[in-house]
């Protein structure tokens, strides 16, 4: 490689971590704030069972961490995970803070009723949603990092025994492992051991939880092939090579 090219490579290398970090952690950090809801499958599609709505937008999660591991390996991931936990702890302790002030009289009284004029405490109701959000928070962080190194272990794993072939095997594979703990852990330690939800509850949502990741890992996996041709034509045929390479080598996490 010419010392002309090498500036350009490893901008873009920087720019397309940059990226995909960042939709990482967007759409990690929504999904737990919009996961205190759980919602009825069977009401809105016909299907039994019911999700937490974290869970709807958590197969963007495990596509670019499949995308991450495959061009900057397990340490890639590693690095995205924890600042991304971090982030999350610091954005909850924000909100929590948030729970803490005293409402203003006016804004009390401006929604003191609902819609159908029946009695309603906007400050209650803030405070009901974003504190329950400290449970799933504590659960989440515990099955974010333990999912996600088991992510990227099983990812590399497939990767050697299939010889850098069969971006679809590694790819769902690792996140049907990682998704059967991560989809059980979180509901058991926010809803179960910090609730008063049921045992049987919580693996009625998680059992739920997990064969929906199922099928968004099938159904997604010509999303993963395109984002990967999309990169491949970004960074260039040699340097894409290059940088699998890199990450391959680089599995120790």
């Amino acid at each position: 490689m010419s010392s002309t090219a090498t500036p350009s490579f490893a901008h873009k290398k920087q720019q397309l971590y940059l990226v995909l970090s960042a939709i990482f952690l967007v759409n990690a950090l929504l999904a737990e704030i919009i996961g205190v809801k759980i919602f009825s499958v069977d009401e809105l599609m016909g299907l039994p069972g019911n999700l937490t709505a974290g869970v709807l937008i958590w197969p963007v999660v495990f596509v670019t961490t499949d995308i991450l591991n495959e061009y900057f390996g397990p340490k890639g991931v590693l690095r995205v995970s924890l600042l991304t936990a971090g982030l999350i702890l610091y954005a909850f302790g924000i909100i929590y803070a948030t729970t803490k002030l005293p409402p203003a009289a006016f804004w009390l009284d401006v929604n003191k009723t609902d819609d159908l004029g029946r009695p309603f405490n906007i400050d209650f109701a803030y405070q009901s949603i974003f504190r329950q959000g400290g449970n799933i928070i504590i659960g989440s962080i515990v099955a974010f990092v333990v999912g996600q190194i088991l992510d990227a272990t099983v990812f590399q794993t497939l990767r050697r025994i299939t010889r850098n072939r069969l971006i679809w095997l590694r790819a769902t594979g690792s996140t049907l492992v990682s998704q059967l703990v991560d989809s059980f852990v979180v509901l058991f330690v926010a809803f179960y051991v910090f609730g008063n939800w049921s045992f049987e509850q919580v693996l009625s949502v998680a059992n739920t939880n997990y064969w929906y990741k199922f099928a968004a890992a099938i159904l997604l996996t010509p999303v993963l092939y395109l984002a990967h041709a999309l990169i491949d034509r970004y960074l260039g045929k040699q340097e894409t090579v290059e940088l699998q390479q890199e990450a391959e080598a680089n599995v120790s996490v």
